[in-house]
């Protein structure tokens, strides 16, 4: 350095501090541009380990507040133990205005660059359909928390990056039919916010589910939303006054806001729809926000019963949960009073969850595509805290119970459970235990208007507007019904009266009130029917008298438990026998008579034979002894005989044949006295089949079916209507009609008075029944066919029939007398046959052995002792001693024979 000059050290300085500046900016430079560099790397890094969630909601509304809190919670959780890490980004909008979630969903795409959107709020599908609509385009998973009601496949076939974190509504409306079923309600009124809350896809599921239990929807309140309403309780007001006219009392809120609920509950409390035999079912819409609602609004359906997803608030995970939840809820929201987490955030956070794991199943790779996310997430198979988290076509499988509660007070209880594969269970734990399905909810019901028996689901008479009852006003047959007008007083009587006077007073005592009035109709039994049902203008709510349940009228109205029994058949006239002259054969048929007179000659021949040859009174020509044995015979049948017998074994046959005698002549009186005293019962027309060839005219009652029955089934077409029972007897007798057709209780009255003129011929057409009529899907007509069953089992429906339908002492004697057939008397006849030809072999056997006897004393005494030897040689020899005798003597063969055949016989 001492080598350098001053002016070269000079120089130097100078030239250093000239040079400062640019080292300066060059320095500058370059740390910028690495700086930049580094930070082009570290965001490359940070894309590459963090994922965007886009979520639109709806801040201000209590789930939105459940779902951003619970969403927070999720991803906190998650970042806290991964190095990869999720951004939220939250976008407000009002309830009900899809349109506007569909623009904050795209602009959280194109501005916030998000991988995953996350629609909530309001839970309304169209706002999810969409927003669905927007990540199709731009390829975006898409996590729905509103559920869908049309089927998952088609849903993922048209939103194929939707995953959907609730199932479909199917379940929850099985369980609504299922509730419907178990208390036998027929008939349903369904109430609904449209366009936002209003699906018609969750409408049709719950249709069939209540179809395929039985029961149906009568009447459909659709209410337009919430905020598109200017005057909202007016407007609901007028609405609900509609519910009055119908005249079921369930009600099915299928979904609506809390907003429009409330309006809902205040006007129906207000015209008394809440009160006794009302059911009002609420769905989760309802019953997922009661925890955190206002204890006015709970309060206003008081003993309403819901369903709800159920989920366990017992587990670890829920209570970790529950405090976090607690704290950030009170933080950002401290107006709220309920800081429990509800069913809505549980989903919240398994929405999340499944992102998550998605995202550190596929890692930091740069060829990750939204198609993978989509799987990834589909892909999912874990307990979350709102149940089993597993996807099938986009869509949640739901392995959930469904929760039955009931609205009680300021809050609600749990009633049980409902599951497709068990039903109704006390305990969910019961699942896993295989339990077998209950009908019925076994818990107490706390039911509107604190009734203690479960609710009839249907407008009950009262004594403000009892039921109004049809009764036939013309009718043919007073013993069954009549009205009659004394003093400008309507007077009921008859046997359909007095059975529905029984099953009121069976109603009374056991069960409620029956307020009704009478009122009498004119018009015909159709139309009386017709008049039951709800299309008819002056409809009634029920109908009495004698009305016959048939197929085509049930398909309107419901029929009770028949009371009487129905069937037609054909009545027609006795015919006058043309003469007498040969009744006397009547009697007996003609086997009876060739039966008779067979065993007549039979006993004649015996008496002949044992008699002729020793009874005085038997001899003279064989002509003569005929004769004498017919007379005798014959004689017997009056007991005039007088005659003596001396054979023992004629006075056993004719002692027997006196027994004989005694039956057939007693019979035969009788039979022929019958014939005599009583008018023959020959119907003039046989068979129906007369009525069609002939054209011939046949009567019916003028008001009833039958005559659309005899013309459309039994091909008769010359029908008279005939309006009184008093009519048809002079009807016959003028000969306008030849045969009548009368339904079974008619039968009775009518032959009550005429049962020796007529009679019922040909087949019975059966039918239902007489019944008493209700509307379709009216409960009171099962009560109704409860009380018809105790009073036919306990004997006052048989005492109510011999009330009205006595048996007639005229017609106690009266019947076609038949004529007496061989099948009745061949016993006897066997008898005396036997007897007869018993004593005639012994009496032989006795003959032959006196002769036999004769025999070998003549030829003992003939042949001077020879055949007294003993021995067949010795005999033999003594019959060759005797031929040569004979031989010798000449004696004539003749007189040989005899002989030689008892000597035969003697010797064999």
């Amino acid at each position: 350095m001492m080598f350098f000059k001053p002016d070269a050290k000079m120089h130097a300085q100078d030239l250093g501090k000239s040079s400062r500046p640019s080292c300066l900016l060059c320095l500058l430079t370059i740390f910028f541009l690495s700086f930049m560099s580094y930070g082009s790397t570290t965001a490359a890094a940070d894309n590459k380990s963090t994922t965007i969630i886009g979520v639109v909601i709806d801040e201000a509304s209590r789930v939105g507040k459940e779902h951003k809190t619970a969403m927070k919670i999720a991803v906190q959780k998650f970042n806290n133990s991964s190095d990869h890490k999720l951004i939220l980004h939250f976008r407000n909008i009002a309830a009900g205005d899809p349109f506007r979630a569909a623009t904050a969903a795209d602009q959280l795409i194109k501005v916030e660059k998000v991988q995953v959107l996350v629609v909530g709020g309001s839970q309304a599908w169209e706002e999810a359909a969409l927003v669905a609509d927007v990540g199709n385009r731009a390829q975006v998973a898409v996590t729905s928390l509103a559920a869908s009601a049309i089927s998952p496949k088609l849903t993922h076939v048209k939103w194929p990056f939707l995953i959907q974190m609730t199932s479909n509504s199917s379940k929850e409306m099985e369980s609504v039919a299922a509730i419907v079923h178990s208390y036998n309600w027929r008939k349903v009124i369904v109430i609904y916010e449209d366009d936002t809350y209003g699906d018609p896809g969750t409408l049709a599921v719950l249709s069939q589910a209540l179809i395929d239990k039985g029961s149906e929807i009568e009447y459909r309140l659709v209410l337009p939303p919430y905020s598109s309403l200017s005057d909202p309780q007016g407007f609901i007001g007028d609405e609900v006054v509609e519910l009055l006219s119908k005249k079921s009392r369930v009600y099915i809120l299928l979904k609506s806001s809390v907003t429009m609920a409330k309006h809902l509950f205040r006007e129906a409390k207000r015209i008394g729809l809440m009160g006794t035999d009302s059911v009002w079912i609420i769905t989760d819409s309802i019953t997922s926000v009661l925890d955190s609602s206002e204890p006015s609004f709970v309060m206003s359906m008081g003993g309403a019963i819901g369903t709800r997803s159920y989920y366990s608030e017992e587990t670890s995970s829920f209570k970790e949960l529950k405090t976090q939840f607690r704290e950030i809820m009170k933080s950002d929201s401290p107006e709220e009073d309920n800081l429990v987490p509800g069913v809505h955030a549980l989903r919240a956070y398994d929405s999340i969850m499944a992102i998550s794991q998605a995202v550190t199943r596929l890692g930091s790779h740069e060829n990750t595509t939204s198609e993978k996310l989509v799987k990834g997430i589909l892909s999912s198979d874990f307990r979350g805290l709102s149940g089993n988290i597993r996807f099938r076509d986009g869509s949640l499988l739901d392995s959930s119970n469904i929760g039955i509660i009931n609205v009680v007070g300021k809050s609600y209880k749990e009633l049980g459970f409902w599951s497709p594969e068990f039903g109704f269970l006390e305990d969910v734990d019961q699942v896993h235990g295989g339990s077998s399905s209950m009908k019925t909810l076994r818990s107490v019901v706390n039911w509107p208007g604190h009734l203690t028996r479960d609710p009839k689901g249907w407008i009950m008479p009262s004594n403000a507007k009892p039921m109004r009852i049809g009764v036939p006003g013309k009718t043919s047959f007073h013993q069954i019904v009549s009205v009659d007008n004394l003093d400008h007083v309507n007077r009921y009587s008859g046997f359909s009266i007095d059975v529905f006077y029984k099953v009121v007073d069976y109603l009374e005592k056991n069960y409620y009130a029956f307020p009704y009035e009478f009122i009498p109709f004119n018009g015909t039994y159709d139309e009386l029917v017709f008049n039951v049902t709800d299309q008819s203008y002056e409809n009634f709510d029920a109908a009495v008298g004698d009305i016959t349940i048939m197929a085509n009228r049930s398909k309107y109205v419901e029929f009770t438990q028949p009371y009487a029994d129905s069937g037609l058949s054909m009545m027609v006239q006795y015919k006058h026998e043309p003469t007498k002259a040969w009744l006397f054969l009547k009697p007996f048929s003609g086997s009876m008579w060739l039966g008779t007179v067979s065993i007549l000659l039979y006993t004649m021949f015996i008496v002949w034979f044992f008699e002729h040859k020793s009874n005085p009174d038997f001899k003279g020509t064989f002509e003569d002894q005929l004769g004498t044995a017919f007379w005798f015979t014959f004689s017997t049948l009056f007991f005039s005989h007088r005659e003596k017998v001396y054979s023992n074994f004629t006075k056993v046959v004719v002692a027997v044949w006196l027994f004989v005698v005694l039956i057939l002549t007693s019979s035969y009186t009788a039979s022929l006295s019958s014939m005599l005293t009583i008018q023959r019962l020959e119907p003039k027309v046989k068979d129906i089949e007369w009525l069609r060839k002939t054209n011939a005219s046949v009567g019916v009652d003028g008001d009833s079916f039958v005559k659309d029955y005899l013309t459309n089934v039994l091909g008769l077409q010359n029908i008279k209507g005939i309006d009184s029972q008093f009519e048809y007897h002079s009807d016959f007798d003028r000969g306008d009609i030849s045969a009548l057709f009368l339904e079974l209780p008619y039968q009775k009255v009518f032959m009550q008075e005429y049962c020796n003129q007529y009679t019922l011929v040909g087949p019975t057409y059966r039918f239902g029944g007489l019944g008493f009529v209700f509307q379709k899907g009216s409960p009171i007509a099962r009560d109704v066919s409860e009380a018809i069953l105790i009073i036919s089992e306990n004997g006052v429906l048989e005492g109510l029939e011999k009330k009205w339908f006595p048996s007639s002492t005229n017609c106690s004697a009266i019947t076609n007398t038949d004529n007496l057939t061989i099948e009745s008397f061949w016993g006897i006849y066997l008898i005396s046959g036997v007897t007869s030809t018993a004593c005639l072999l012994i009496f032989i056997a006795k003959l032959l052995v006196f002769r036999k006897k004769k025999v070998l004393s003549e030829i003992t005494r003939e042949t001077g002792g020879i055949l007294a030897e003993e021995g067949y040689w010795r005999k033999a020899i003594a019959l060759v001693r005797y031929l040569k005798y004979v031989q010798n003597n000449k004696i004539s063969p003749v007189t040989v024979s005899p002989t030689m055949s008892m000597l035969a016989i003697t010797v064999a």
